[in-house]
């Protein structure tokens, strides 16, 4: 477990040098799950670029834009290095398929949180198994939900630490980041797709509209599709 001491360490430090931190406290146990948004190219680039003994790995949840696809290929073609992607088991979506429809997504938060569940959260549990650190790009300014979140918590449930380096990042702050090292980041960003996910549950933002407020936009949920939803505790 880490100190208080180390956890105010990493919080007072660079990004590149609190991910440093966590992979000589936890050796080969340190994974990044990118989305291959805007936040996670940003990590991208300074695990790879730094070398950081990171594995980076997504979730192909068989949905994805084609956009998305393109920048994955884009990515592992800049940094020379791969990146790990994890599919939903065959069985689970065939048989959501075949008892509830394609879209049935549309149709209750019941069917989406299943859908959800099946192409993302199972994928995800097989790739954190063996971990230690559970890197993400989240940012505090996307939700209401993530301003609660810590840049290093415990999770009790997945048994290892959730950290957050970009959690105080402002989205200029990201931006800015992008267009100095020119990273490469998918298109749809600039046609008012903020928060990328799958193709069908997402759409572009209105201006002053909320970061979030393109994913599941029929519903009125907390816009999480479970990933990163579990109580945490700070150490």
């Amino acid at each position: 477990m880490l100190s208080q001491e180390q956890i105010k360490k990493i919080e007072s430090s660079s990004v590149t040098e609190a991910i440093k931190l966590v992979t000589e406290w936890f050796p080969l146990e340190v994974v990044f799950s990118s989305s291959l948004g805007q936040e996670d190219q940003v990590l991208t680039d300074i695990i790879f670029k730094n070398n950081l003994p990171v594995k980076i790995f997504t979730i192909d949840t068989g949905r994805l834009f084609n956009e998305t696809y393109e920048l994955l290929d884009r990515t592992t073609a800049r940094y020379k290095k791969p990146v790990q992607v994890y599919f939903p088991e065959s069985k689970d979506v065939e048989q959501f398929v075949t008892v509830k429809g394609v879209n049935s997504f549309y149709e209750s938060v019941d069917n989406r949180k299943e859908c959800c569940n099946i192409r993302k959260v199972k994928p995800l549990n097989r790739a954190l198994e063996g971990a230690s650190v559970w890197i993400t790009g989240l940012r505090a300014e996307q939700s209401l939900n993530r301003q609660t979140m810590s840049m290093i918590e415990w999770s009790e449930e997945k048994k290892l630490y959730k950290f957050n380096p970009l959690i105080n990042w402002t989205y200029d702050q990201m931006v800015d980041y992008i267009n100095k090292n020119n990273v490469p980041y998918n298109p749809l960003h600039d046609k008012g797709f903020i928060s990328i996910g799958c193709a069908p549950c997402t759409r572009a933002v209105e201006p002053g509209e909320d970061a979030r407020a393109g994913r599941w936009w029929w519903e009125t949920s907390q816009k999480e599709c479970g990933l990163h939803q579990t109580v945490m505790s700070k150490g």
